[in-house]
């Protein structure tokens, strides 16, 4: 979120101008000292919560860097970090001097294993696997120790060499199969010469297990070409952030390649597959798909889902991603518009297939607030959805998420709708001016939220605008990936008693601002080169009852499952996130109406508790924790076969939930259904959604709760009017 953003941008202009700062110089003619110097500096000037640099935080950054260096602990052998180690204390004495040597020792080490480790899997993979063997491999990296000699070094390399070649032994004889089957058929079932099998010899195991083999040393020889291809500041900028994430999991140093990459992806387009993507271990994994965008279109990809090969439209094979760096694959998977990538995933569920996605330019268009009304019992409802709080920064009268749902909200209302559900699932946050200015639409005046920066007396922010755009029934829809500013504006609607907070047990919890300062600005007569930007924490948020939004989220008023719901997504599952706290509440009062709440909540929780669609959803969330959280696989291919067949039996338990219909109407307003007779694109961007709305059981309770916040509103209306005559 950039609440402030401007003021805060501007104070600190202001304060680097200052005699605190014209007293300091930035003027080290080591790029890597200059760098440890200025964010230093700055973290400990600006951070919300400064970080002591003593022994224990030279022992985090030391384990920290040490495990984004090797996660796998297949470089790495035990003397070396008994080598290592005689820095372990010594972190913080190296970055207040900033002295480098520390690091300048293990990158010449580890350049050394990895050449190392080349001849090692080369060499292992020249020989046959024996899959009739009887052993267990276990992906939990984080416990195993570091080897000791060559030897171990050679079994630690031959079982996940021997795991990542079962999977690829695996779909080969699933091909060779599918094959055998489609020599059987008439070859009037085959639309093109490129569908009909391409051998009807059967293909023995021998020289299946060697094509599998040959698989996993090409993504290993690739993968190790781009390890080759980093440059010494790209591994500067690892040791770099795991200093500055200790302070906590937002505060981020952009390399000066980094910092382009996120201006461009500010500028609002860009050419790929409109997915945005994290590194979670040794996995790239999507953490977002951008409404509109090509993955958008397509239906296939998820968040959750975890990609582990890229294959471009003119390669025969794909490349194995696993274990590559970010930005490395991003590269592969980003690409002009009109070309088609295809994905290797590994499903949220545990299932692994291939999809392939033509690139486009990626708009951020789906971004904007979106409305429609829906049809129940005879009665019109009115949805809004909003995936981002956004804002121009430059001019706040141009659109903003604020005016879009306000001018929804009148376009509603000319439809006569009798209760409004406001959809945040899924919305990361944005802009802290329009959670006041959305909030103030639906309340006559008051505190929305308050803002506390390190050192100063806390600032409440408050809607000032008497007037109400809508008085009615109101529902926010969240769940675990609602954040921010999102969490702002349900815990506001909460506390007021102003509308009924409906889905997961807690949102995301992320209660802290960061804003982006680029380096270049503390150096004077810069020779050294670009810096590069650091991303820090500078504030935290607060709800107008005191209490932060910061771990614990806002806990839904009606609870419903997910499939989230039991796994680790949250701020409280991040490294070193800022705690949470509590300061004295706003003045404020309880929204005064003729809506029965406690009444309403009760109601909704009876008819969640026997929802069979809610007790499937929870049923498939439990197992999808099942399978994420499996650490041992046999190398036994027979009980491989066996483990996946049953994790695909059971899989299919829960294809039911697709099933799953509302009788609901979905309509888009007059307005867009002009748009539509000239934008096919918005005609099927709508029907999609709507085709989506009518499967969505969380929709369908939020009308039900809409419904009886309206009868309880009458019989009190009923009831008071009777008290008055």
């Amino acid at each position: 979120m950039k609440g402030n953003y401007k003021f805060l941008l501007l104070a600190l202009l202001i304060a680097f101008a200052s005699c605190s700062f014209t007293s300091k110089k930035f003027d080290n003619p080591d790029k890597d000292k200059l760098l440890i110097q200025l964010i230093t500096y700055l973290l400990d000037q600006g951070h919300f919560d400064p970080q002591d640099i003593n022994d224990d935080f030279s022992a985090n950054v030391f384990e920290e860097y040490l495990n984004n260096l090797d996660p796998f602990k297949r470089y790495f052998y035990a003397s070396d970090i008994k080598e290592f180690s005689a820095y372990k204390n010594q972190l913080d004495d190296q970055i207040k001097g900033y002295d480098v040597s520390f690091f300048n020792f293990t990158h010449e080490r580890l350049l050394q294993r990895i050449a190392e480790s080349k001849k090692v899997y080369t060499n292992i993979l020249e020989k046959p696997f024996d899959f009739s063997k009887d052993e267990e491999y276990s992906a939990d990296y984080e416990k195993l120790e570091y080897v000791n000699d060559k030897r171990e070094m050679k079994e630690r390399w031959r079982q996940q060499l021997k795991f990542s070649t079962i999977a690829n032994y695996d779909d080969a004889i699933a091909q060779r199969d599918l094959n055998l089957e489609s020599n059987n058929l008439p070859e009037s079932v085959f639309t093109s010469e490129n569908e009909k099998p391409k051998s009807k010899v059967k293909k023995s195991l021998k020289a299946i297990e060697a094509e599998a083999r040959e698989a996993t040393k090409k993504s290993l020889d690739e993968l190790y070409d781009y390890i080759d291809d980093r440059r010494r500041t790209d591994w500067f900028s690892v040791y770099v952030n795991a200093i500055v994430e200790e302070f906590d999991p937002h505060t981020f140093y952009f390399a000066p390649e980094d910092k382009e990459r996120f201006d461009r992806d500010m500028s609002g387009n860009f050419e790929g597959i409109g997915a945005r993507l994290q590194k979670k271990m040794d996995g790239i994994m999507v953490n977002e798909i951008i409404s509109g965008g090509p993955a958008w279109r397509a239906n296939e990809l998820e968040v959750g889902d975890q990609i582990l090969k890229v294959r471009q439209e003119d390669e025969k094979e794909a490349l194995n991603v696993v274990g590559m760096r970010l930005d490395d694959a991003i590269k592969f998977i980003k690409g002009p518009k009109g070309t088609v990538v295809t994905l290797t995933l590994k499903k949220v569920d545990g299932t692994v297939e291939d999809i392939s996605i033509t690139r486009d330019i990626v708009e951020l268009e789906e971004t904007y607030a979106k409305s429609s009304t829906v049809e129940k019992d005879g009665k019109t409802y009115g949805l809004i959805n909003l995936p981002k709080f956004y804002i121009n920064f430059e001019d706040y009268n141009k659109r903003n998420a604020a005016s879009d749902i306000k001018q929804e909200i009148l376009r509603l209302k000319k439809q006569g709708v009798e209760g409004l559900v406001l959809d945040l699932r899924n919305n990361g946050g944005g802009s802290l001016q329009t959670v006041v200015d959305i909030a103030g639409l639906f309340i006559e005046e008051g505190p929305i939220v308050q803002v506390k920066t390190t050192g100063e007396a806390k600032e409440v922010l408050r809607d000032k605008d008497k007037s109400i755009v809508w008085d009615g029934p109101l529902v926010i829809l969240v769940n675990e990936l609602s954040a921010s500013a999102s969490e702002i504006l349900a815990a506001a609607m909460q506390d007021y008693k102003r509308g009924i907070v409906i889905g997961s047990k807690q949102t995301y919890g992320k209660g802290t601002v960061q804003t982006v300062f680029d380096l270049n600005r503390m150096v004077r007569n810069n020779t050294t080169g670009d810096m590069g930007a650091l991303k820090f924490t500078t504030q935290k948020f607060y709800r107008i009852n005191g209490g932060s939004t910061q771990l614990e989220g806002v806990k839904s008023d009606v609870v419903v499952p997910d499939r989230y719901s039991y796994i680790n997504i949250g701020e409280k599952d991040q490294e070193n996130p800022l705690p949470w706290d509590k300061i004295d509440a706003a003045d404020y009062s309880v929204w005064e109406n003729y809506f029965d709440y406690d009444t309403t909540i009760s109601k909704s929780k009876e008819r969640m508790a026997v929802n069979e669609q809610l007790k499937l959803i929870d049923a498939n969330a439990k197992w999808v924790k099942k399978i994420r959280d499996r650490e041992s696989y046999s190398l036994n291919y027979n009980d491989y076969k066996k483990e996946m067949e049953l994790n695909e039996e059971e899989a299919k338990r829960f294809e039911k939930l697709s099933e799953y219909k509302t009788d609901l109407t979905f309509n888009s307003l007059p307005y867009e259904i002009k748009l539509m007779e000239q934008d096919s694109v918005l005609q099927e961007k709508r029907r999609r959604w709507h085709l989506a709305l009518a499967k969505d059981v969380y929709i369908e309770e939020a009308l039900n709760v809409l419904n009886d916040l309206k009868m309880t509103y009458a019989i009190k209306n009923k009831v008071a009017n009777s008290v008055k005559n």
